[in-house]
């Protein structure tokens, strides 16, 4: 009895230790991008960028590619504003912007080409997102990257990680799945995840 009640706690406190970084990404990212309101394809499109950048980051330029007031936070003028313009347009112009400011950054020479992988795949799983039809309930809730439209990012941190994989088109019945299978297949691996995390929720190595 007792040896079964200590494999039930050991296996309680691994369950809690790995829902701990869903927990960080969904909240750090991708409630903070708004990410359930914004439309499909420009919802992860966003996403990523704030978990490579930071969602403040990530806010601003979406703002601007819509040419609405630049505050950093996803609000009602914003979310009306991306209803409002093709999918397609704004994620093309929010993909621009980044690759533009990535450019930008002294890192750039040592981190370049896989930051311009990164954006590259976001921007084309992005627009097929955008394209593709809302799935009916019942459907499978996520169909992450295939390994060879994933490839592996250098970090400003000298860690490598694994860009989010592809939510689905949202529907009712698999949009809170579908955040779950997202923010885990964004972590990569619990190594890439303590590596990036110093940037993301404390800004130390932020780019």
């Amino acid at each position: 009895m007792k040896r079964s009640a200590a494999v039930s706690a050991a296996s309680k406190r691994g369950s809690a230790r790995s829902s701990m970084p869903i927990r960080t990404y969904r909240r750090f990212y991708w409630d903070a991008v708004l990410g359930a309101a914004l439309p499909d394809g420009i919802d992860y499109a966003v996403f990523d960028f704030a978990v490579n950048s930071g969602p403040g980051r990530a806010a601003k330029y979406l703002q601007a590619a819509l040419g609405v007031a630049q505050d950093g936070r996803i609000g009602p003028a914003t979310l009306a504003a991306a209803r409002a313009k093709p999918a397609g347009v704004v994620i093309d112009a929010l993909c621009d912007a980044r690759l533009a400011f990535l450019q930008r950054l002294p890192t750039w020479p040592t981190f370049g080409r896989g930051w311009s992988g990164r954006v590259a795949s976001v921007r084309r799983q992005a627009l097929l997102m955008s394209a593709t039809p809302q799935m009916p309930p019942g459907s499978s809730p996520m169909m992450p990257a295939s390994p060879g439209e994933a490839p592996t990012v250098a970090t400003p941190a000298g860690g490598a990680t694994q860009p989010p994989a592809v939510p689905p088109a949202k529907s009712p019945s698999s949009g809170l799945a579908g955040i779950f299978a997202l923010i885990v297949l964004a972590l990569g691996s619990a190594v890439a995840w303590a590596a990036h995390l110093p940037c993301n929720l404390f800004r130390v190595f932020c780019q």
